[in-house]
């Protein structure tokens, strides 16, 4: 087996975990948290209407491609999806002038970019354990 195989594989999953990590945890408390992000935007420039919907669907978003990314599935599109999340939240960071949560963002999307990059070592995978591909 390839080692670089084998590093994208552990850094698929790693960043996989980080992101169904955080969706986990919210799952259950999907209310709470969305009023704790409405109550933490509540004076920036995002309007409400914008903010609401979000705070229900980034646990989901988070959750989903966290185990998208480690099981194997659909990478490429859950890596560019994850890349959007994260430009969301760097923005929304911003709006809210919450500056120690911007370089984790950045780290995170950075990771997403560099697994899309590499994506043709994406080789070990559930489909590829299933079929034998």
């Amino acid at each position: 087996m390839n080692n670089t195989i084998v590093a994208y594989l552990l850094l698929r999953i790693a960043v996989g975990a980080s992101m169904f990590g955080h969706g986990l945890v919210r799952l259950p408390k999907l209310h709470g948290f969305s009023q704790w992000m409405v109550g933490t935007f509540e004076k920036s420039m995002l309007p409400k209407v914008l903010v609401l919907p979000f705070s229900y669907i980034l646990p989901i978003a988070e959750f989903s491609i966290g185990l998208f990314l480690i099981l194997g599935l659909f990478t490429q599109q859950t890596l560019i999806a994850g890349i959007i999340v994260m430009i969301f939240l760097v923005f929304g960071s911003c709006t809210i002038e919450e500056w120690g949560a911007v370089p984790s963002q950045l780290m995170h999307a950075a990771f997403f970019a560099m697994l899309l990059l590499f994506i043709n070592h994406n080789q070990l995978t559930i489909k590829s354990l299933l079929t034998g591909k």
